[in-house]
């Protein structure tokens, strides 16, 4: 990657849960500041344990860092609390959105606005939210319960830019949805990377979409990381198109190909060859 300021940098982390179960095994990646970098891979790859590993979020899982290193902007970030990481501009958005089902829509995206000092800043910020959402100004008095997927997963993003976040951590954004809410999600995403400057570190099983919109792709399998790359390079790599675009030299002429059907180590192996 090329130099350039480093706002977070994992360093050969390792994770286990319930005091046995390896989940992460020596994983590293970097992200640069006003950078999208995404982290691809299928179900039980590792990405969501990497963000919460990130964001302190494994101790209500039974989860720890056992090895290696986190650092925001320097420093040293293993032991701080989830609030705290807030307070230093880090804030997550879960998988599966988890909006608060009884509240409406502007009464969840306030919630997120707890750490700001004023009522005019959390004012401000509920405007800018609703400038990149116009969707939700409409259903501000709705409650999430009864809004659809993309409108929830609008909300969940959108509660997360009221904490002002220099840094957001996506996880799995177009989980559920239709490819036209999938897009728009992105666009946004894009959007505020680009007029907000906010940094954004997103896992995806949608290699596709997150290939288009990242900066920056690392590629994990059983809880390494096996590939990272530009992510116009990986979008183009034959193995990459292979085995997560499904796109190859099938054997029956289709010239479509899961990457189930190949085994990882294989995989691995041709990889880091």
């Amino acid at each position: 990657m090329d130099a350039q300021k480093i706002v977070l940098h994992v360093n050969g982390i390792e994770v286990i849960y319930n005091h046995v179960i390896l989940v992460l095994k020596g994983v590293s990646l970097t992200v640069p500041e006003g950078k999208i970098v995404a982290i691809l891979g299928g179900n039980g790859a590792g990405k969501t344990t990497t963000l919460r590993a990130v964001s302190n979020l494994l101790k209500g899982e039974r989860g720890q860092v056992t090895k290696g290193s986190i650092e925001l902007r320097g420093e040293r970030i293993e032991n701080l609390s989830p609030s705290d990481l807030v307070q230093r501009g880090v804030v997550q958005v879960m998988e599966g959105r988890h909006c608060f089902a009884h509240l409406t829509i502007e009464e969840n995206l306030l919630t997120g606005g707890y750490t700001l000092k004023s009522k005019a800043e959390v004012a401000r910020n509920l405007e800018k939210v609703y400038a990149y959402f116009p969707r939700l100004k409409t259903r501000r008095t709705s409650q999430a319960a009864y809004t659809s997927g993309g409108e929830q997963q609008m909300c969940a993003i959108g509660r997360a830019l009221m904490a002002s976040p220099t840094m957001v951590l996506l996880d799995e954004p177009s989980m559920g949805l239709a490819p036209q809410i999938v897009q728009e999600v992105f666009e946004i995403v894009k959007d505020l990377n680009q007029k907000e400057k906010v940094t954004f570190l997103l896992a995806e099983q949608n290699t596709n979409m997150a290939l288009k919109y990242a900066d920056y792709g690392y590629i994990m399998e059983s809880g390494r990381v096996v590939m990272d790359g530009m992510a116009s390079d990986l979008a183009n790599n034959e193995d990459v198109k292979e085995f997560y675009l499904g796109v190859g030299s099938a054997a029956d002429g289709s010239g479509r190909k899961s990457f189930k059907d190949v085994k990882s180590y294989k995989r691995r192996k041709r990889w880091l060859a």
